[in-house]
């Protein structure tokens, strides 16, 4: 806005100077007055030539790409403490020896799901976001690392690469953003806490008022419960599912879904029935999930509730080899298992939130070969659950301190009551999270 201003203010000064000096000063006064301004005339003028110039040499830079990646950088720092009652080296969960069943967590002082993020847009029509998980143990580890289109148009988004799956509610968000320290159960034995794919989904979003989402993914079925492909050529796992979701006036908002994955397990390797196990068969997993959320007028910075659930039903037939390491002996086996979580969580002032969650798990009733009937049991009789109590302090919208309290029964006779201590931190720009 101050592009001409010497041309203004020039003239404007010698206006309202030249009748001040007109009695008072000489003609040679005049002429030097004159040329004082001439000369800061021209300094003016160049100093402004001067700035454009450099302007337009920066946008060009720019735009060849000198200065062109700016990313978004973000740093999540987490950490816990736990206490357990009852040892965790052997940690399955009675029902369902073939799932990995790692609950994630030692006693005492761990680094938790600390995260270093990196995102940004390629071009006009690609968007980059890498996710690498810091290990507890050391070393780094790729969590997301995948390409987003952002031009396809018509609410299509194509994403290649590694990504969590969109199934369900709870499996495409990052452990720091979850309202436990922990995994629901059903998590943790069917997707061996979250289910990653290396593929392609295809997302479509409805053009209506009404949320609207349809998605498909096809990957190399990395992750739990397919085998790696990564000696094949195709696809290993498939994955189908519909979000809807809408407000109700001012203060509620909800979404559902229905999901479906197919995957196939090769020789899956399993300490399972008390002997080193393999199993390869067909793994299709249907899930259906909930979520509702109130906030009075619509304001969730005072007070807000959410409740929300998922149901999952695995069946799994194939052929099971038991004992591979003394009697080798192979025969059919076939499971339909299924487990399911309620939770809550209620801010019932500023910064402070509470919440508790139940989970159940039914292990089923398998058909099992009768050359290995002897050595696989058909049923257990027994229900896995486990209630749990969490309070928790966000200081900022960038901080937050947990404490967790969980009685855990989901091994047989060995009821586990748990202690978590929790902290999360963001650093740097990050993303907002999914509803």
């Amino acid at each position: 806005m101050f592009k001409n201003s010497a041309f203004l203010v020039a003239p404007l000064f010698i206006a309202l100077a030249a009748p001040l000096y007109a009695h008072a000063a000489s003609d040679t006064e005049m002429r030097e007055l004159r040329e004082q301004i001439q000369q800061l005339e021209k300094r003016v003028l160049k100093t402004e030539s001067a700035a454009t110039d450099s302007s337009v040499a920066k946008t060009s830079r720019a735009a060849s790409g000198d200065n062109a990646f700016n990313p978004a950088i973000s740093l999540i720092l987490s950490g816990t403490y736990g206490s357990y009652s009852q040892n965790h080296e052997d940690a399955k969960i009675t029902g369902f020896a073939l799932s990995p069943n790692d609950h994630g967590y030692s006693r005492s002082f761990n680094l938790g799901e600390s995260e270093l993020g990196i995102s940004a847009n390629i071009d006009p029509q690609f968007r980059g976001v890498a996710t690498f998980a810091l290990e507890a143990g050391g070393g780094l580890g790729v969590e997301n690392a995948y390409v987003q289109t952002s031009a396809l148009g018509n609410g299509f988004n194509l994403k290649m690469g590694r990504f969590f799956s969109g199934l369900g509610y709870l499996n495409e968000q990052h452990a720091h953003a979850w309202d436990f320290v922990d995994q629901p159960l059903v998590y943790r034995t069917f997707w061996d806490k979250q289910l990653g794919e290396d593929g392609l989904q295809l997302k479509w979003l409805a053009p209506t008022d009404t949320y609207v989402e349809l998605g498909a993914e096809i990957g190399r079925g990395r992750g739990h419960p397919g085998t790696d492909r990564k000696d094949n050529n195709g696809a290993g796992a498939t994955a189908l599912y519909a979000h809807l979701g809408d407000d109700l006036g001012v203060s509620h908002s909800w979404r559902a879904g229905v999901s479906l994955h197919q995957t196939r397990r090769v020789n899956a390797e399993a300490d399972a029935f008390d002997a080193k196990n393999k199993f390869s068969g067909d793994s299709r997993t249907a899930g259906l999930d909930f979520v509702w959320k109130y906030a009075p007028n619509g304001n969730s910075t005072v007070t807000n509730f959410k409740l929300q659930g998922e149901y999952f039903q695995r069946k799994e037939s194939g052929l099971l080899t038991y004992d591979t390491a003394g009697v080798n002996t192979t025969d059919g086996y076939s499971v339909t298992q299924s487990g399911w979580y309620l939770q809550s969580v209620y801010q019932f002032m500023p910064r402070w939130r509470a919440g508790l969650r139940y989970d159940q798990l039914d292990s089923g009733s398998a058909e099992v070969g009768a050359a290995i009937a002897a050595n696989v049991p058909a049923s257990y009789n027994f229900i896995p659950t486990r209630t749990t109590l969490m309070l928790d302090y966000s200081p900022s919208e960038f901080s937050r301190l947990r404490l967790q309290l969980a009685q855990d029964k989901s091994r047989e006779g060995l009821a586990d009551n748990m202690l978590f201590m929790q902290y999360v931190m963001s650093l740097g720009a990050h993303g907002g999270h999914r509803f």
